[in-house]
């Protein structure tokens, strides 16, 4: 089994990924923990240029060491295999795209992120995320 979760340093994607870390432990399962980079580009004098450039990179792999250390607490003694992986995109896109690409038995995203009041004019990753996916999505509180 695979399981794939989405962490980006809020509280709770960190309970989904604790969380996501016990049922990996129930079901012997891999599990994937991904964060997604969300390029806003610019456009400064004809040249279309990435804001953050690698401080975001560094930064996304900051969550995910972050994310990797809360689940290791719950799952390394267990000896289930913890992978990372940096995403770049729309995130209910990119979640839902690398869940179809790995073949993820399930997907676990938390309530709200980081982006609480986008979220309240475009919508929700977690809803965006349960529409796109093609397996089932665990949405914690």
């Amino acid at each position: 089994m695979r399981y794939l979760v989405a962490a980006d340093g809020s509280e709770e994607s960190d309970a989904a990924v604790e969380y996501a870390a016990r049922q990996a432990v129930a079901f012997d399962a891999t599990l994937e923990i991904t964060h997604v980079l969300e390029p806003k580009t610019e456009l400064i004098e004809g040249e279309i240029v990435l804001p953050g450039g690698e401080r975001a990179t560094q930064l996304g792999e900051q969550t995910l060491d972050q994310a990797r250390r809360l689940a290791s607490e719950v799952a390394d003694d267990e000896g289930v295999r913890i992978e990372t992986e940096l995403l770049a995109g729309r995130p209910a896109h990119a979640i839902a795209e690398r869940a179809s690409e790995t073949g993820a038995d399930a997907v676990f995203v938390g309530h709200r992120g980081l982006t609480e009041e986008r979220e309240r004019v475009v919508g929700s990753v977690a809803k965006s995320v349960v529409d796109r996916a093609d397996v089932p999505v665990t949405v914690v509180r």
